[in-house]
């Protein structure tokens, strides 16, 4: 029977186990550029089977919180090698997350005050935090013109292509959570009339578009996807036939032989059970590497990849206070409560300083 603590290889990358760290924003990058505390941070950490870094700028216009970093500078590049070279040195895996937030965002935070782009004109009715971890209401998008959409493409490919220069793994392309990608998924935020709007092959287009794009660049066996079917998060809403639509994503990407799906199952850090949707359906279209997400715990995580309803599980929170969170795991050990006022912003407390349990 396979466990959790089984070795995997997800295209192109080996795991020596399941136990993956989900992608976890924690505001400390300083001009959008990542410190010496993420070394540390996620050299800590390396014991997972792999990494998944925090959310990370493909360019400029796409950061929508204070302190998040890029990776579209010769500068961020050289500051996430050095993250790269301690989690290898330490012998762990690890890719990091494309992101571009489209409307999730403020104009202060924007290059020359400009509005956020979207693939709407419609606001989005949540907050951000802005600067200095302001917590403000997001400014009103304009909606991408159909003429910008290769640039978008050239630039995830070219952050894709960054990434491979500062040693990543991989990448994983961020279209969950309401963000850019997810807004020109759903019906619910997507209200174009091009090619890229209305029917689901036009919403799923542009992710299709990257998707493949990226893989044909670094490789498929280093290129994966995240997705959330039916996550609330950031005021994305329902669309109107999600397992339509994220069975035709799964049938379109399957092809292309991607190194790993991951999906968030519910709603992003809530109700798994939040609205109907058959995982199972999506992961056969898929048919390839599948990592389950959300709200797992110890049992859930052994039972999910035993039972072969995932090849690996990601967890997020508690690898913030539990840097050897694996071996807790393996070995049925407690998990630390993380400090919930150190998880955005601020220095090494409530991020590097959290013990691993042999040293406690």
């Amino acid at each position: 029977m396979t466990t959790l603590f089984d070795p995997i290889r997800f295209g192109d990358i080996p795991l020596a186990n399941r136990v993956v760290m989900a992608p976890l924003t924690r505001n400390r990058a300083t001009q959008q550029t990542p410190q010496a505390l993420h070394v540390e941070y996620y050299r800590q950490r390396a014991g997972a089977g792999l990494i998944i870094t925090e959310a990370t700028q493909i360019r400029p216009d796409g950061q929508g919180y204070f302190d998040t970093p890029g990776i579209h500078t010769p500068e961020q590049v050289a500051a996430w090698k050095q993250v790269t070279d301690a989690v290898h040195s330490e012998g762990g895996r690890i890719v990091v997350q494309l992101w571009h937030v489209g409307r999730i965002s403020v104009n202060s935070l924007q290059p020359g005050g400009q509005a956020p782009v979207s693939s709407t004109h419609r606001a989005a009715k949540t907050r951000t935090y802005a600067a200095h971890g302001e917590l403000v209401p997001t400014d009103a998008p304009r909606a991408l013109a159909t003429h910008e959409l290769p640039q978008l493409i050239a630039d995830y490919v070219q952050a894709a292509k960054n990434a491979m220069a500062a040693g990543f793994d991989g990448v994983e392309v961020h279209a969950a959570n309401g963000y850019l990608l997810d807004q020109f998924l759903r019906d619910s935020a997507n209200d174009r009339s091009d090619e890229y709007g209305g029917s689901i092959e036009n919403r799923a287009r542009l992710l299709v578009e990257v998707m493949t794009a990226v893989a044909h660049a670094i490789g498929a066996g280093r290129t994966a996807l995240r997705l959330s079917p039916v996550t609330p998060s950031n005021d994305i809403g329902q669309d109107s036939d999600p397992q339509a639509l994220f069975n035709h994503v799964a049938e379109q990407l399957a092809p292309l032989k991607l190194a790993f799906l991951e999906v968030v199952e519910g709603a992003t850090g809530g109700p798994r059970d939040h609205a109907p949707f058959d995982y199972a359906a999506l992961r056969r279209r898929f048919a390839g590497p599948y990592i389950a997400n959300n709200g797992y715990d110890r049992a859930m995580a052994l039972d999910a990849v035993a039972g072969g309803r995932a090849d690996a599980v990601a967890i997020g929170r508690p690898f913030i206070g539990n840097p050897d969170l694996v071996e807790r795991i393996r070995h049925d050990l407690p998990w630390a409560v993380p400090q919930k006022e150190s998880f955005y912003g601020g220095g090494a407390e409530g991020y590097t300083d959290y013990p691993a349990l042999k040293r406690a």
